[in-house]
């Protein structure tokens, strides 16, 4: 069952951000923008529980999802965002490996190129930039993604890794839906350490439904898994043994949902399994 009455806009969708540069994580870690109140979460959260579908556990299903990419750039170089298809394809196969025990194949269903510089220099959370171009680009309905690479220079994307929108945001916006990434942020990119392809694995992991796994810190509400140790902050780096929420064991690090290095990312658990697919199911759908 899917809901066409348009939601309460419960969240804010900046997501995880850092300078086009090649640089190590001790000295510029992950940044982000999202921010969504304890009392926003709450709302979101008392929307799903009265509206969830939960999927069958004696019949799990698997979906292919198709995945479009809009490649934006100033000119035709690769330096100025014209990102080859070979590493598109391999961002597919980093996808799969990651999503691989959720259900969700990912398909790439198609590439399109537009050398727009002031898309690719502004487009951000809530730009003029990103809204045309969302508005001219956009392909498929809710259960596609799409994803925008661009160069994140000026404006309110300066200095992001990516930002993403949630399921529930769907019906109140559908052509906002999707993901903007950093186009050097592509496995074989040129920003590491995040150059292995999980910034995509993070953002799609928000537009299946998750939330960051230090949402909340320590006392919050948390991130709506019981199997994420909280954590006080995001980790950076590869921080092993990081403990920094006293009752809940050592920090989930390696989770695709925290903001360590890419190296670092493997892993998401099974109660975020559970989560993405009863999301999924609710405002996108997808049985899984």
């Amino acid at each position: 069952m899917l809901f066409s009455t348009a939601l309460v806009a419960l969240f804010a969708t900046t997501v995880v951000g850092i300078p086009l540069a090649n640089v190590s994580s001790e000295a510029l870690p992950r940044r982000c923008g999202t921010v969504i109140s304890d009392d926003d979460l709450i709302a979101a959260e008392a929307h799903f529980a009265a509206n969830k579908i939960v999927p069958s556990a004696l019949a799990p299903q698997a979906a292919t999802l198709n995945v479009y990419f809009h490649v934006i750039s100033k000119d035709s170089s690769l330096a100025g965002g014209n990102v080859p298809e070979s590493q598109l394809r391999d961002q597919i196969t980093v996808m799969n490996d990651a999503y691989a025990g959720s259900g969700i194949t990912w398909t790439l269903a198609g590439i399109d190129r537009t050398v727009n510089s002031d898309w690719f220099n502004r487009a951000g959370p809530d730009s003029s930039q990103q809204t045309a171009m969302k508005s001219a680009l956009r392909k498929g309905g809710v259960k596609d993604l799409n994803v925008y690479t661009v160069g994140f220079t000026s404006g309110s994307g300066a200095g992001l890794l990516g930002y993403s929108t949630f399921p529930s945001s769907y019906s109140g916006n559908p052509t906002d839906d999707g993901v903007v990434m950093l186009f050097s942020s592509v496995p074989g990119g040129s920003t590491v350490p995040y150059d292995l392809g999980q910034t995509l694995t993070h953002e799609a992991g928000h537009w299946v439904g998750l939330y960051h796994t230090f949402q909340g810190g320590c006392s919050g509400t948390g991130d709506q898994v019981s199997d994420t140790p909280a954590e006080a902050s995001p980790a950076s780096g590869c921080p092993t043994s990081r403990d920094t929420c006293s009752s809940s064991g050592v920090d989930p690090i390696h989770n695709f949902m925290d903001y360590s290095d890419d190296a670092c990312m493997t892993e998401f658990t099974p109660g975020q399994i559970t989560r993405l697919k009863s999301q999924m199911a609710t405002y996108r759908g997808v049985s899984l």
